[in-house]
């Protein structure tokens, strides 16, 4: 066999930090350096977090109302159209126009409600690309420490800037405590 190697591809670097203040300062570093796919992973929110890491506004708020919009109207046409225009419904002489508007608001609550429920589940499940049932996080010992006691940042190698020497460095000048490299599985 000439010259094989059993190296795997790298996914990526996990570093661990001291506390929530030392990753806050770290992700304002990385992302002044220049990094797009990086994460960061603590046990608890950390307030400013979205500002360090330089996230923008999700997009997951205007799919949302999309979907509350679109069940709002879809209840008030099918309730309108069938009561209304195509077999009138008349109550003890009430009017069969818009005036009968408050009859229809019930159905309409609940339909905005359930459209815009399921545009946050599926808007989620895109967003997150889930279900994921294997990520290559999940063999490294220090990623598994984030949902107790650990503050964790990762950095993917599939990142424009990323060097396997370099962000090491990076990681190591910021304050990270434990660097890791996190190899995809073959």
């Amino acid at each position: 066999m000439k010259g094989t190697t059993n190296s795997k591809p790298a996914y990526g670097y996990v570093a661990e930090f001291e506390s929530a203040s030392a990753i806050y300062h770290a992700a304002e570093k990385v992302r002044d350096a220049g990094f797009k796919r990086w994460d960061v992973h603590t046990p608890y929110p950390i307030h400013g977090m979205d500002h360090a890491m330089g996230l923008k506004k999700s997009w997951l708020s205007a799919l949302v109302l999309a979907g509350g919009a679109t069940g709002g109207l879809t209840a008030l046409f099918l309730q309108f159209f069938t009561q209304v225009t195509l077999y009138p419904t008349v109550v003890q002489g009430k009017p069969t126009d818009f005036s009968t508007l408050p009859a229809f608001f019930p159905v309409i609550f609940e339909l905005t409600i359930l459209i815009a429920a399921f545009a946050v589940l599926g808007g989620l499940l895109v967003i997150l690309m889930l279900p994921r049932l294997n990520h290559p996080l999940f063999n490294s010992k220090t990623f598994l420490k984030f949902s107790d006691d650990g503050f964790i940042m990762s950095i993917e190698a599939r990142d424009p800037k990323f060097s396997r020497e370099k962000t090491k460095e990076l990681l190591e000048s910021v304050g990270a405590k434990v660097v890791e490299l996190v190899e995809e599985e073959v």
